[in-house]
């Protein structure tokens, strides 16, 4: 058997990584013909389909699945060496960089984060997409440079904290609840809420803080995500509860008004965190990429106040 021709590693991990030639050939800048190929030569190089069609998609034969994990691990390390020996300038680098997040994450980052390039890496794009089709094992950090998202939820990866924010409740600035001279969590189960859905057996803190007491809220709308929330409740008598700093922004423009929850604790906070490959932990250009998320979110907490109605939400003891 011939040697494998080096310059195939790059397409050999695409095509594993993302199991469909056309977003192979997409990712690496390559004609589908081009990458066809590569597929041919790869499959006969190791006598084996590495992919195999199962029903409308393509999955990873025994062997592949072997392969893959020892693949990623080359291609970073010939990546890490490779970056190390040239460095990289932020000032004069016209990368663009990937990082996968949820849309509240997204929506808060953007703004501190070009102010920081900007200043320091003009030439340099971020790129955000969507943490709904990732899957959060190592594997995936072939299609991005980092991933936000909560703690708590085994993501892989290397992983720091980036910041944490709270829960409160937000209803439209004309709100009947807003007349009351006390309001409890047990006189929420009685209105309708609006919810953001993340995915099946996925629940927030929001979630969590209503089940730990043994309460089931009256779902009336279910949206993707958090950010459409506080948009959602105006004009209506929903409820929805959402991290303060995107009730916040939200005020900014909308008629809500933001309540607080009383004796408010750990158990209703959000923390989210940036997860990036453990190989990538030395590399100039992702290490620089995690100094600038950091320094955007630490800003995060004074650019988006929210300015919260006297009235207060008290929350009992959990059960």
């Amino acid at each position: 058997m011939k040697n494998l021709d080096l310059n195939l590693l790059p397409q050999l991990q695409m095509l594993l990584e993302l199991r469909n030639v056309s977003r192979a050939a997409e990712r690496l800048q390559l004609s589908q013909p081009a990458t066809s190929a590569a597929m041919a030569r790869l499959r006969r190089h190791f006598g084996d389909e590495l992919l195999v069609r199962n029903g409308r998609v393509y999955e990873l034969t025994p062997f592949a699945q072997a392969l893959l994990p020892l693949l990623s691990e080359a291609m970073l390390h010939i990546h890490r060496a490779t970056r190390i020996r040239s460095g990289f300038d932020p000032s004069t680098s016209e990368r663009e960089f990937v990082i996968a997040a949820s849309d509240y994450a997204a929506a808060n980052m953007v703004g501190p984060l070009r102010s920081i390039l900007k200043q320091e890496a003009p030439g340099v794009a971020v790129d955000f997409i969507p943490t709904s089709d990732i899957r959060a094992d190592l594997s995936d950090f072939a299609k991005m440079d980092l991933l936000i998202g909560p703690t708590g939820y085994r993501m892989a990866g290397a992983t720091k904290q980036l910041f944490r924010d709270s829960f409160v409740a937000v209803v439209d600035a004309g709100n009947s609840l807003l007349q009351s001279t006390s309001l409890s969590l047990q006189d929420l189960v009685h209105v309708p809420h609006a919810v953001g859905y993340f995915g099946d057996e996925i629940s927030t803190p929001a979630d969590r803080l209503f089940e730990a007491r043994g309460l089931h809220r009256q779902v009336a709308a279910v949206v993707a995500g958090f950010l459409s929330l506080p948009l959602l409740v105006e004009g209506t008598d929903l409820v929805a509860i959402v991290p303060r700093m995107l009730a916040g922004r939200a005020q900014r423009g909308a008629g809500i008004a933001v309540l607080g929850f009383a004796d408010h604790n750990d158990e209703a906070s959000l923390v989210e965190a940036m997860h990036w490959h453990p190989l990538q932990t030395e590399d100039p250009a992702n290490q620089w990429l995690r100094s600038v998320v950091q320094r955007a979110c630490s800003r995060l907490q004074d650019l988006y106040p929210a300015s919260p109605h006297h009235l207060v939400i008290d929350v009992p003891e959990a059960s």
